[in-house]
């Protein structure tokens, strides 16, 4: 039996190709969601749209400091992982849930796999590095996305027999979401195609301190001014808080908006003639929709956007963010996606269950 655990709304859109596939094949499975970004608008009505069952445990961990949300995500997980006895538990990506999920399973003797293994952005300062190494290292099944990721898992020192090069199950929810989603949003929000400009800024480390977040809306600010384009800005609930607790402003052409859900991101990001962002998986679905990306931040942990040329990293300084948007406006959007064929999902059940 796979146990696929999950608790963001990047992890529920990178696990529905490995759900579908599942489904597909009629493989034993069940879902955990620790609930760790839990809201209805961000987490629930991503299974709705999607038409992915409902996780048969939600663990609604929520908010919290790393230790406190990540001790009560090892309690639950382990309570279910005895009393369900999976042979191998699924997670993916960086986050709190997936450190839990993998040191409880390989402390019960539960073979682990890592989707999106390899990713490292060497700055130890983000939360999510850290859970990336010690997930790499306790897991038994590695799935990187690029050879490069496979590489550095080398490197490290694990055995090339745990790791599998599938392609990025991004690829694969692209593929298969991008027909279900709709131009209506466009409509809503009075914009049309390629005429207008997106923004996601969430990082704890840009959201949390004034100087940073102060100098990419300053940076968007400019944009917004210069390109005279209307600039798209989901806010997320708590990148909120901060921008009110901080005293923080945008200019006129900047309209900040409520959290959307996947479907009608995904047509935000397809149609945007620019993207400016702080997250990456949006770096990674940018590239796969051919959107040129400016990333405000100072690394990546997906060099590949930037070896094709669909991203540029810019940092938080207003000037810098500016001088990289221009760059990335006359950037023709013919490079070659680097994150595989779409078949990630398939590979990864097939590699778990004995497949050839």
């Amino acid at each position: 039996m796979i146990l696929i655990i999950l608790g963001t709304r990047p992890e529920i859109i990178k696990m529905s190709p490995i759900i579908r596939e599942c489904e597909k094949q009629q493989k034993e499975y069940f879902i955990l969601h620790t609930g760790q970004h839990y809201s209805h608008n961000m987490d629930k009505i991503f299974f709705e749209q999607l038409n992915l069952p409902e996780p048969k445990y939600n663990l609604d961990v929520g908010s919290g400091t790393q230790a406190v949300q990540t001790a009560k995500m090892m309690m639950g997980i382990e309570h279910t992982l005895i009393k369900e006895k999976p042979g191998v538990v699924l997670v993916q990506g960086d986050t709190n849930s997936v450190l839990a999920g993998a040191i409880v399973a390989s402390k019960l003797k539960i073979k682990v796999g890592h989707v999106e293994a390899g990713l490292r952005s060497y700055d130890k300062s983000m939360p999510e590095e850290i859970n990336r190494i010690l997930t790499d290292h306790c897991s038994d099944y590695l799935f990187p996305p690029t050879e490069k990721s496979k590489q550095i898992l080398l490197k490290e020192g694990i055995s090339e027999d745990k790791i599998l090069v599938t392609g990025n199950t991004v690829v694969d929810a692209i593929h298969q979401n991008i027909k279900l989603s709709e131009n209506n949003v466009l409509n809503n929000l009075r914009i049309k195609k390629k005429e207008y400009l997106l923004v996601t800024v969430h990082r704890q480390e840009n959201v949390d301190l004034i100087d940073r977040f102060k100098g990419i809306l300053d940076g968007i600010n400019l944009i917004a001014k210069e390109f005279n384009l209307p600039v798209i800005y989901p806010i997320h609930p708590r990148s909120m808080n901060m921008f009110k607790k901080f005293g923080l402003n945008t200019n006129e052409n900047v309209k900040l908006i409520g959290p959307v859900d996947y479907l009608n991101f995904l047509q935000l990001e397809a149609s945007a003639k620019m993207v400016l962002t702080d997250s990456g998986g949006v770096q990674e679905e940018t590239c796969i929709l051919r959107v040129p990306c400016v990333t405000m931040r100072d690394n990546t942990e997906r060099p590949e956007t930037i070896e094709v040329g669909s991203n540029i990293l810019a940092g938080t300084q207003p000037l810098k963010i500016l001088k990289c948007a221009r760059y990335m406006k006359k950037v023709e959007n013919t490079w070659q996606n680097p994150f595989g064929d779409g078949k990630a999902g398939e590979r990864i059940v097939n590699n778990i269950t004995g497949v050839n």
